[in-house]
């Protein structure tokens, strides 16, 4: 991992340690309710892994405070301004690709705004995620293919899919040329399913 990707892991590890606490949540609790191996908390909490999205997501909505809450600050301001380059990168291509979340708002109607780059040949696979949560992208700049449900839909600059997201689903860029994309993740009731 390099400094900024150790630093935000060592950020989010103590944020679920924190959420998980206040909840007074073994480990073995939190693993189950969020549906991922006790060694995956462990390892997230010491900041010792750079967990997928999909781990990120079970476990900020197993906490029940949204993704957003998970990698910012605790007490969010009235307002917040975000500078180009200070979102944190929480994907990486194997083709020079990233998957940066922009913004973010509270639970329990989480949105978040994010910023998609995916290189020549990058293919980000993202597992379903929690029921009625909906997705929103608008290619910027070049090409993408998105799958989702077994239907294959490709896009370029301009276009705009929305889809519900709780099913498996993936954003592809099969061609020679990078693209860029805005991606809108609606996810309503987040806490709210295991209280």
């Amino acid at each position: 991992m390099d400094a900024s990707a150790e630093s935000l892991a060592k950020s989010i590890g103590e944020r679920v340690k924190q959420e998980r606490k206040a909840r007074e949540w073994t480990l073995d609790h939190l693993a189950e309710v969020a549906a991922v191996s006790r060694r995956m908390v462990v390892n997230v909490e010491q900041g010792a892994v750079n967990p997928s999205i999909g781990t990120l997501l079970r476990l900020s909505d197993a906490l029940g405070i949204g993704l957003p809450s998970l990698v910012e600050t605790p007490e969010p301001p009235a307002t917040k301004l975000v500078r180009s380059g200070e979102s944190p990168v929480l994907w990486s291509g194997e083709r020079g690709g990233r998957g940066r979340l922009v913004v973010g708002t509270e639970p329990p109607d989480v949105v978040e705004l994010w910023d998609w780059e995916l290189g020549p040949g990058d293919r980000h696979e993202s597992e379903a995620h929690a029921a009625h949560t909906r997705e929103l992208a608008h290619i910027l700049d070049g090409a993408i293919v998105i799958e989702v449900g077994g239907e294959r839909h490709e896009l370029g600059t301009g276009d705009a899919l929305t889809f519900f997201s709780d099913t498996d689903h993936s954003y592809s860029n099969p061609h020679d040329v990078p693209a860029r994309f805005a991606l809108t993740v609606y996810e309503p009731g987040v806490g709210t399913r295991h209280r």
